[in-house]
Order: structure tokens, then C-alpha cells, then sequence
């Protein structure tokens, strides 16, 4: 059984957060603050961990920069009332993998907690199968029967992240950021271009379609296994 962690120092929301999970059956551990996740994660085998950002003694971000310079490679999902870009840029600097904003939706803590436990294995593996199409990561390739698909970097990149994530929304400052680098020179419009490409070059592939949600961004949707 998976474990999380989940270090939040409200009780209320954090036995909220344990029971939603607990329902799904992963194994939840609940630390009150980063001090005692980090006396958890001593002795404890931990596949995921959720954290709060504003907490007593250890904060989030803290907690973050400690876990990802000693080497933990667990997926982060950091939860906060702070909802500002330069408040999730600074998350996703110091390591996290997703960035949630309270009040929490239960519905979509269970779908990015599953996403990033797949997305880790998608990174030991560094390949994804949908069906019959088969996307290799060290060969930047897309597979389907007898046809194989070499992309440009960015298009392959774009391409595997969504993958990773299907179904999760993702804006195209988010993409532009994680692809193209914040000091890039080119604007999200590049984004745009990119789904377009993508989409004439596998548009008439049943596996999967990549779909634009009005006013936030785009995500994958996976139609077969």
C-alpha cells in the first residue's frame, strides 16, 4: 500500500485531507508541522507528501529545500492559501511537483495525488503506453504499430507532460514555465502554436486527444489503455 504524508498544522483540514485519502486506500501519516515530518520521514517510507506552506517552526518551503538537498525524490504536492505566481514559482524552484489552493476540492486532491504517483512511475520507467501508442522518453519517439514519430524537443516535451497527467489542466503559463524556462524569450502564444502542431500530427489517433479548457489552458483526455 502507498504511503503519503500529509503535514498540515490545521487538524481540521489535515484529518480531512487523511480521511479523503484513506478512502482510496493509501496508508496516510499526519504530521502537525515540518519538524515532525522530518522525524517521520527518518524511519518512514514515504511515496508522496502533501504540505501546508504556512506553518509554525518548519514552513513548507522550508520543508522542501531540506527534503530535495538531503535526495528525497518523492513527489510534492504543496497546499496553501497563497495563490500568487511568484508564490507557486518559488514552490516549483525549490522542488514541488503540483500546487494546490485551499479551500481544498476532495474530487481533485484524489485526481492530482494519483496523477503525480503516476507520473513517478512514469519517470523510473521514462515511458508512457496508452493503448498502442508508446512514448519513450530517452528516444523522444512516438510509437504506434509500425509508425514511429521522432518530435522536436519542446513538441516531445509538451507532449510527455501532458501525457503524464491526464485530465489535469494545466495553464500555458505552467507549460511555458516548466518547458521553455521562466527566462525564456518567447511568450505563451509558443504554447499555443506547439498544441496545434501536436494536434495535427495525432488528431486522428483514437488514444488520446488534447483538449483546450476555455480561459485556464489544456490537458490530455486518454480514451483507452
Amino acid at each position: 500500500m502507498l504511503a503519503i504524508l500529509v503535514v498540515e498544522d490545521d487538524i481540521h483540514i489535515g484529518k480531512l485531507m487523511v480521511d479523503t485519502l484513506r478512502d482510496e486506500h493509501f496508508n496516510l501519516i499526519l504530521a502537525c508541522d515540518g519538524k515532525e515530518a522530518l522525524n517521520i520521514l527518518e524511519h518512514t517510507h514515504i511515496d508522496l507528501m502533501i504540505t501546508d506552506i504556512m506553518m509554525p517552526g518548519i514552513d513548507g518551503y522550508t520543508l522542501t529545500k531540506q527534503l530535495r538537498d538531503a535526495g528525497y525524490e518523492m513527489p510534492i504536492l504543496m497546499v496553501t492559501a497563497k495563490e500568487t505566481v511568484k508564490d507557486k514559482r518559488k514552490g516549483f524552484l525549490l522542488g514541488i511537483d503540483d500546487y494546490m489552493v485551499k479551500p481544498i476540492d476532495e474530487e481533485e486532491m484524489v485526481l492530482r495525488v494519483k496523477a503525480l504517483l503516476r507520473r513517478a512511475k512514469i519517470v523510473n520507467e521514462r515511458k508512457i503506453s496508452i493503448g498502442k501508442v508508446i512514448i519513450n522518453y530517452d528516444a523522444q519517439t512516438v510509437t504506434r504499430d509500425m509508425e514511429r514519430i521522432s518530435l522536436p524537443q519542446k513538441e516531445f516535451l509538451l507532449l510527455y507532460k501532458l501525457l503524464s497527467y491526464p485530465d489535469i489542466v494545466f495553464t500555458r503559463m505552467q507549460l511555458m514555465d516548466e518547458i521553455w524556462g521562466m527566462d525564456s524569450g518567447s511568450d505563451e502564444h509558443t504554447v499555443s502554436v506547439h498544441i496545434g502542431r501536436l494536434r495535427e500530427r495525432f488528431g486522428t489517433w483514437p488514444e488520446f486527444t488534447i483538449e483546450t479548457v476555455r480561459g485556464l489552458g489544456y490537458k490530455v483526455v486518454k480514451h483507452s489503455e
